[in-house]
């Protein structure tokens, strides 16, 4: 397939409405607290008999300052003694989950996130480390895609290095903007020096993939700010960006109150920033994976994304589809089988669930055979803008074209913009429909209704 995107600004403007991002489907506004822990188990030993890979999630919490416009679920607090009890219950919640696996299974996918997972010290990282091996069956090589959220204020030369040692050999580093007045506005103040440093110590230690994450649309952002910072990190040449779009929602985020919206780019400044980024990395060598993701053409993103073996689960896009995803820590969210399942989401209840021998999950949600293919649906167009009808017949034993009519219909206002091409075997979405892929997926959920859709944010 080709990798191309087309910037069509009147196109965006007209779709440019709230949708899920489709981490998950169903999203986690289906997950319902009839959902509990004997449920999970049994999802548990099921996916036992299907001899498939794991995906590890640690969730480590903990921010030393709050940047303003975060929406992720984080402790803020300078004390760093709050990770001790933290870690003991996250070392007796790997205990509980690993005796639910058959412990055959290797360990595909590994990924630490938060928070701020360097917040932890290095004895901690160690410690963790060495409790999931003594439990899960992790490779000793590269094998496995294991990876970890940086923060550059969080790390150094020699933490990377044994992160290194510890087994991650992929990377994710903050930035979201070098401009200062940008900075001091969000309560995010990062120099290039500190930030450069992790990244070349990554390449010193043997990293094989370091991703940088940017976000547009925050306080006294322009066109040109924002693209002075773009062409210093490309300097950098990265495998990876996420150019992320920031989601004002002050209501569900109360720390988003602290910044001005006045001082916020208008949406043409945005769409502008957009623009000028999306033409700045596909001039300097990338390909848009999707979503907010570029990536290097021989990266194995890219690659996957071009064999159509590409997936997309709660830390974005994967060449890890056959993995039960096990989530560990307060808030994690796990895939097991066909049910999603959620840790409880404050310390003090997820303390208290594991204080009592019990796993934290509190809702969850088990999947129909609807939504399952719904989701495969979802899935492979989001991970490849493309869908054939007769593989999901095959897989489901249905007739797409009779199964999704209603469906078939909806989409034509998008075959006549131009989004995407529709024949009786494929949907191809094109190059000026991939920025609104999210769009095209909505029409097959079968849950959006429009009184939700102020849940999530924009979808440009």
């Amino acid at each position: 397939m080709e990798q191309k995107i087309q910037f069509d600004e009147a196109l965006i403007k007209r779709y440019n409405q709230s949708g899920p991002r489709y981490t998950s489907y169903p999203t986690a506004l289906q997950f319902d607290e009839a959902f509990g822990e004997t449920d999970y188990q049994q999802a548990c030993a099921r996916s036992n008999q299907t001899g498939r890979g794991l995906s590890l999630y640690f969730h480590i919490p903990f921010c030393d300052t709050v940047c303003f416009f975060c929406a992720c679920n984080k402790v803020w607090t300078r004390d760093r003694s709050k990770t001790t009890p933290y870690l003991e219950r996250l070392f007796k919640e790997i205990e509980l989950q690993a005796a639910l696996f058959d412990p055959s299974r290797k360990v595909e996918q590994l990924h630490w996130g938060g928070g701020t997972p360097t917040f932890i010290n290095n004895d901690e990282m160690q410690a963790l480390m060495a409790k999931t091996r003594q439990h899960f069956n992790l490779y000793d090589d590269d094998s496995g895609e294991y990876s970890i959220e940086i923060d550059p204020r969080e790390a150094n030369r020699q933490s990377v290095k044994l992160l290194r040692q510890l087994g991650f050999n992929r990377m994710s580093l903050g930035v979201q903007d070098f401009d200062p007045v940008v900075q001091k506005a969000v309560n995010r103040i990062q120099t290039q020096a500190e930030t450069f440093e992790v990244l070349e110590g990554a390449r010193e230690a043997g990293f094989l993939s370091v991703n940088v994450d940017l976000i547009y649309g925050l306080p006294h952002q322009t066109e040109r700010s924002f693209m002075r910072t773009l062409d210093q990190v490309i300097d950098a040449q990265p495998d990876r960006f996420s150019i992320f779009n920031y989601a004002h929602m002050p209501a569900m985020f109360p720390t988003q109150k602290k910044m001005n919206e006045a001082d916020m780019p208008s949406a043409d400044e945005k769409l502008a920033i957009l623009q000028a980024s999306t033409e700045r990395l596909l001039q300097a060598g990338y390909v848009y994976i999707g979503m907010d993701h570029f990536a290097k053409p021989d990266d194995e993103l890219a690659v996957a994304q071009r064999n159509e073996t590409l997936y997309r689960n709660f830390q974005g896009y994967s060449t890890h589809a056959e993995c039960d995803l096990v989530g560990m820590g307060a808030t994690s969210i796990s895939l097991i089988n066909n049910t999603y399942a959620q840790n409880r989401k404050g310390l003090d209840d997820y303390y208290h669930a594991i204080d009592a021998g019990h796993l934290a999950v509190f809702r969850g949600v088990a999947l129909t055979e609807d939504d399952e293919l719904r989701r495969d649906v979802i899935t492979r167009l989001i991970s490849h803008f493309h869908l054939n009808f007769a593989k999901l017949n095959a897989q489901w034993n249905i007739e797409f074209n009779e199964y999704f009519a209603p469906e078939l219909v909806r989409l034509q206002p998008m075959i006549n913009d131009g989004l995407i091409t529709l024949d009786d075997h494929d949907i191809y979405v094109s190059a000026k429909g991939r920025l609104l892929i999210r769009n095209i997926c909505m029409v097959f959920d079968a849950y959006l209704k429009s009184d939700a859709l102020n849940r999530f944010s924009k979808v440009i």
